[in-house]
């Protein structure tokens, strides 16, 4: 008859570590199938959040190792009459002679602690979101946008993101009015919407009473738009559509192509609007020239 083999606490220790890099290893490949080689941006960042995992994962194992040779070396088993006790060392015998840890050293501990926590929360929503609704509308977006012979250009998701994605597509088409800055775009779209109080006062409305703006509600919102970081929509784009003299297109991943100011006949300036980008949700971004896959590689 065999006898059983018994498993040492550091046998089971190096069997979860190897199972831990392992499947590490299954979720690095993932990530990397989710991401095309052609988006470098997105490429970077991967390789940023997967050199993160895995540092984490050593220093894991690192720290856990350390812990149960700790553990051996501070306490011993020992036969007294026959019988198995624990010896313990000196140093534990007495935890009041141990020097104590601060209240100010908990909290830093504790904020520490919290941070680590914070920090892989973040890594592991990146990792989801690579297969999740935010990368699945990625691709949506790059298939339409290529049918065009463009790809999203990102601007900053600062609240001014709608305006930046317009001054980058004016800087693009290189015409009179093409030097608009942020600031000036949002000052003429509220001094527009201020002008034309008929054309923008029915569309606002109270969130909390249903009631359609008051003249004081209405210059509150104009004020923001004009002074603020307040994000901008359709009404904005209405405005500017009018203050351009250009259309503007919004190409969404899941819907048709909001098309504003079709009056006009001059080059559209288009956007891209994405439900699911970064922390923040909506965002805006601007576009620019397909370029070729086998450059971009190279580069």
């Amino acid at each position: 008859m065999e006898m059983e083999t018994v498993e040492t606490p550091e046998d089971l220790l190096a069997k979860q570590h190897r199972k831990e890099k392992k499947d590490l290893q299954a979720k690095i490949q993932s990530m990397k199938n989710a991401v095309p080689k052609n988006d470098k941006k997105r490429r970077k960042q991967m390789t940023e959040e997967i050199a993160k995992l895995e540092a984490d994962l050593n220093q894991k194992h690192e720290e856990e190792l350390k812990h149960l040779k700790s553990a051996n070396d501070t306490k011993e088993k020992e036969v007294v009459n026959g019988v198995e006790t624990l010896k313990i060392e000196d140093g534990e015998q007495d935890e009041s002679k141990q020097p104590k840890v601060t209240k100010a050293q908990k909290r830093r501990d504790k904020k520490a602690a919290q941070e680590k926590e914070r920090e892989d929360r973040i890594a592991e929503a990146e990792v989801q979101n690579l297969q999740g609704v935010r990368h699945q509308e990625g691709l949506k977006l790059a298939q339409k946008l290529a049918q065009q012979q463009l790809q999203i250009k990102e601007v900053s998701s600062d609240g001014h993101c709608m305006y930046r994605a317009i001054e980058d597509q004016l800087a693009q088409q290189s015409q009179i009015g093409s030097n608009m800055s942020v600031i000036e775009l949002r000052s003429r779209t509220a001094e527009y919407m201020r002008s034309h109080v008929d054309d923008f006062l029915p569309f606002l409305t109270n969130p909390n009473t249903g009631d359609i703006y008051t003249t004081d509600e209405f210059e509150k919102y104009c004020s923001e738009v004009e002074n603020t970081a307040a994000w901008g929509g359709q009404l904005e784009l209405r405005a500017l559509t009018q203050i351009l003299h250009k259309p503007i297109e919004v190409i969404q991943a899941d819907s048709p192509t909001i098309k504003i100011g079709e009056e006009y006949e001059s080059k559209p300036i288009t956007l891209v609007y994405m439900h699911h980008a970064y922390g923040l949700g909506e965002h805006y971004n601007s576009v620019e020239r397909l370029k070729d896959p086998a450059n971009v590689e190279d580069s």
